[in-house]
């Protein structure tokens, strides 16, 4: 069953608006919003159309069902795809990452490999090394990283990690907004 109640209040709580606030803007009382809230009280269709305009939700999305949101990700949800070719071999930490402000991958360098170069764009990279180490270039600059070494910057010119030491090297990468 669906807590109509609950859900106002959190979508008016959302919104940062008082009961008093929803209740004059829908020309209700606000011991009547406070009622509904803790579903002592049922409001007619017509007055449930009225909270969820000044909601600003329709009533399709209002009482859609909502998805458990997923919090956590195994091994049988990630992705990983390996291109022999630059040397490297990366894994989605997170799938569907595309729906959300950020993406975490797993990035391993083989000796001698790299990423492929990514464009300037907006938002920010973050990563933390795991094993070995690596180069990460950003335009003209080389910055040299080892085990327990994170960088954080702006991605305003092109920019990828390389690895220039003898043995593999694992980097926890993440992007705002999705870009890998």
């Amino acid at each position: 069953m669906i807590d109509i109640g609950d859900r106002i209040k959190r979508r008016r709580q959302k919104l940062g608006l008082t009961q008093e606030e929803l209740a004059a803007r829908t020309e209700l009382s606000k011991g009547f919003i406070s009622q509904l809230e803790r579903n002592l009280t049922s409001p007619s269709i017509a007055t449930l159309m009225d909270i969820l305009e000044v909601l600003g939700v329709d009533i399709s999305d209002f009482f859609a069902k909502a998805e458990d949101e997923k919090v956590v990700f195994t091994s049988d949800d990630m992705f990983e795809k390996e291109d022999e070719e630059i040397g490297s071999s990366v894994v989605w930490l997170v799938p569907n990452a595309q729906k959300n402000s950020l993406e975490p991958i797993m990035v391993t360098l083989k000796p001698g490999g790299s990423t492929y170069p990514d464009d300037p764009h907006e938002g920010e990279e973050f990563g933390y090394v795991l094993s070995g180490a690596v180069t990460l270039v950003l335009g003209l600059r080389r910055f040299r990283l080892r085990k327990g070494d994170s960088f954080c910057f702006k991605p305003t010119e092109e920019h990828y990690l390389m690895n220039t030491a003898q043995r593999e090297a694992r980097v926890i990468w993440v992007a705002t907004p999705p870009s890998f």
